[in-house]
């Protein structure tokens, strides 16, 4: 798995009240949500980005305030045209 470094000034830390670690989890969280939000990616490959299993992916999103399901309501028109 490839690993990224990232330069944080140490304010950041100070600022959010949180460590490096921490931090890391939530950017992590925070990607994986904008990025499935985006519809660029799955909630398997979401919750595999945010490094947590798809039931906690879901929960995190929920407590986060997002939609945990995405919805193209013309693709939902054709669905219910069908029958």
């Amino acid at each position: 798995m490839p690993t990224l470094n990232m330069d944080v000034p140490d304010k950041v830390f100070s600022a959010l009240r949180i460590g490096p670690d921490e931090f890391t989890r939530e950017m992590r969280l925070a990607a994986a949500a904008s990025w499935y939000e985006q519809g660029k990616v799955s909630q398997e490959v979401a919750a595999r980005i945010a490094g947590l299993s798809r039931t906690d992916f879901l929960l995190s999103l929920a407590k986060m305030g997002k939609n945990s399901f995405q919805i193209d309501f013309d693709d939902l028109d054709k669905e219910l045209a069908r029958g």
